[in-house]
This record gives structure tokens, sequence and C-alpha cells, in this order.
């Protein structure tokens, strides 16, 4: 594990902390009852919701703003959502990229073993798929880019603007579930919660992906 040693530090030190590494307690019904019943208000730029409270009916309201404060991210409504293209090439070059640098996506099996690592835990914690976490799409690349260059970015603009498309699209899949969670809490502490028989759990990166990582290549399943 010595090799991941200056990489850990290094995401240690990353301003999106929260967004990251809290494993905050997500619960199935919840999640169930968010993407059945949200609904996006184009004009007013907002997702809103209603949710039962000692069978009273409560509305929740969620902007881009609030999903910035609540997830913590270091960013403002000014902070870009990309970059050009040769800050990116350069970045993923300085990051030890040994694929093609023509392709609009970069695999993550191309990278050094460290910064494969690094790569992993941002999709897999910021990404609004499922899986498919081998490729990054350029809104990916530009959140890396950012990490890596210390760069600005508007994170809380691309997991909203997700959020907002997994609703107009009809498609409505679980996408997000730990941020939505947080966000319900934000609203709303007492909530139901039945830690017995209704926790979703969720895979977070430990020590068996840094296990796995390091022998990992783009025809191996995915860690």
């Amino acid at each position: 594990m010595v090799v991941f040693k200056d990489i850990l530090e290094f995401i240690k030190r990353l301003p999106i902390q929260k967004a990251l590494t809290n494993q905050h307690k997500v619960f199935k019904s919840h999640i169930a009852h968010f993407w059945k019943n949200v609904v996006y208000d184009e004009a007013n730029n907002v997702i809103n919701l209603k949710v039962s409270i000692d069978d009273e009916d409560k509305d929740i309201i969620i902007t881009e703003q609030l999903v910035r404060e609540v997830l913590e991210f270091p960013d403002d409504e000014n902070s870009p959502t990309g970059f050009p293209e040769k800050m990116v090439k350069g970045c993923m070059l300085r990051m030890g990229y040994s694929g093609p640098l023509n392709k609009s996506n970069y695999l993550k099996a191309c990278f050094t073993k460290p910064y494969k690592f690094f790569i992993h835990s941002v999709i897999h914690a910021l990404s609004h798929r499922k899986g498919g976490y081998d490729v990054m799409k350029d809104y990916q690349l530009c959140m890396v880019t950012a990490l890596v260059l210390n760069k600005k970015y508007n994170f809380s603009r691309i997991i909203f603007h997700y959020m907002k498309d997994n609703i107009t699209s009809g498609s409505k899949t679980w996408v997000y579930p730990r941020f939505v969670q947080m966000l319900l809490d934000h609203a709303y502490l007492n909530l139901v919660k039945d830690e017995q028989n209704d926790l979703l759990v969720l895979n977070h990166t430990d020590n068996e992906t840094l296990i796995r990582l390091p022998k990992y290549n783009k025809n191996w399943p995915e860690p």
C-alpha cells in the first residue's frame, strides 16, 4: 500500500471531502419516494418534493445553492463547468495517462496506480451513473482536472443538472442516493428511519479497493 501513501494524503487535502468521503446512512424508502414523486419546476429552476411528517405534508425545495451548501462544495454560481481541451489533456499527461489523447473518453486503466485510485474515488462518489466507472466523461475529466490543478469548478451545478436531467428525461433512476439523503435530512431531520429493515447498502471505496486497483486493467471487471 506504500504506492498509495502520497495520493491518500492528497485526497485528504481536497476541498470536497464531504461529497467524497461522508458515509451518510441512506434509506431505501426515502430514495424511492424521492425519485418517484419529485418534480422539476423549470420556471423557477428548482426541484420540488412533498414529504409526510407526522401525517402532515411538508415541502422540500432543492436548488443549486442548496446542493452547494449541504455538500459543502467550494464553488459559487460563477465557477466554470468546463476547461480548455489543452489544459485537460495536459493534466491527464501529468497524471501519467498512457492511452490515446484524441478521444473524448479517457480510460481509468491507462493511468498510473495512485491516480487510478484517485479517479476511481472521484467517479464513484460524483458520477450520476450506477456503473461504467472505467470511463471518464467530459465533465468528469474537468472535475479531476480541477482537483489536480486546484482550479475552481462548479461541482454543485453539475450535480443539480444531472438530478434535474434524471427527472425531465422520465428516467428517475436512483441517482445520487447519498446526496439525496443528505438533502432530505438537511430539510427534515425527523423523517422516519428504520435502520433494521430500510438501510440502502452502498459500496464505499475502502482498503479492498486499494488491493484490487493495482492489477486492474480495462479488460477486467470493475473494482
